[in-house]
Order: structure tokens, then sequence, then C-alpha cells
């Protein structure tokens, strides 16, 4: 089972986030995921890595994949087991991220959410998922995103 993400650039509720992720993620693991791809910019990213490098040592068979917007960009692929690049050179750059998270969802058999408002490019990526009616485990605030 191959896991994406998606969320926004920064979290209000860091500690609530982690503890939340830690419990999906885990899941996962026990449902069978073996495979997580991550974008690398923003908060929510960041937190899913790290709550995944946790759990890798525990569970040393997961990939953390990186998946690269920019074929030549300067992000970094320490900390992952590996990095992709799916095809976009021939989309213009501005909108490498865009397809970049579609790529994702569309490679994916659940996304996880950390989606508050409905602007942006997570919010984006999120109505693709539902269009593409992937399994999707949100984040909701207030109920601790108790969506399993």
């Amino acid at each position: 089972m191959i896991v994406t993400f998606c969320g926004h650039r920064e979290i209000a509720q860091t500690t609530e986030v982690e503890e939340w992720l830690q419990t999906v993620i885990h899941s996962l693991i026990e449902q069978g995921a073996t495979t997580f791809y991550l974008g690398g910019y923003g908060a929510f990213d960041g937190l899913a890595a790290s709550v995944l490098r946790k759990e890798k040592k525990n569970h040393p068979s997961i990939e953390l994949i990186l998946v690269l917007a920019y074929l030549n960009g300067r992000q970094d692929a320490v900390g992952y087991d590996g990095s992709v690049y799916p095809e976009l050179e021939k989309i213009p750059r501005r909108f490498a991220i865009l397809h970049r998270n579609r790529w994702m969802v569309q490679s994916a058999d659940v996304v996880v959410a950390y989606v508050l408002h409905d602007w942006g490019g997570a919010a984006t990526t999120l109505r693709y998922a539902k269009q593409k009616r992937k399994r999707i485990i949100s984040y909701s605030e207030g109920t601790r995103g108790q969506h399993l």
C-alpha cells in the first residue's frame, strides 16, 4: 500500500497534529502500508517525515520516498530512502508542484490530509484526491481527526 500526504505549510497545533499522525501512520503500517510519498515542503510534510522516521526504527521495511517537483532543484533527499521525479519536464515550472501533487495522489492508495481551509495548494490536492475517489484520512480541528 502506498500512502501520500497533503497539508498546509504551517501547523497551528503541532503537538496535537503529531500525535494524530503517529496514530494514523502506525495504523496504516499495521494495515500493510509499505511506501510513503512525501513532497518535502512545509511543516506538515516535515512532521509526517519525522513521524515516519521514528516508525522506521520499529518497521525498517517501510520506505520514505521524496517526490521531487523540480529535476535540478535544491531539495535535499537526506533522511529519505530514495527520491523519484515524475515526468514533469514539459510542465511550466510554476505548475510543477501542482502536477507533482497530482502524480502523488494518482500513485497512492491512501491520502493523509491536514487541510483546514478550502484555498491553496493543499486544498486543491485534497479536492483532486476526492475526485479520484482515493481513501482519505483527514485531520479536523476539535475532533483530533479521528477519521481512521
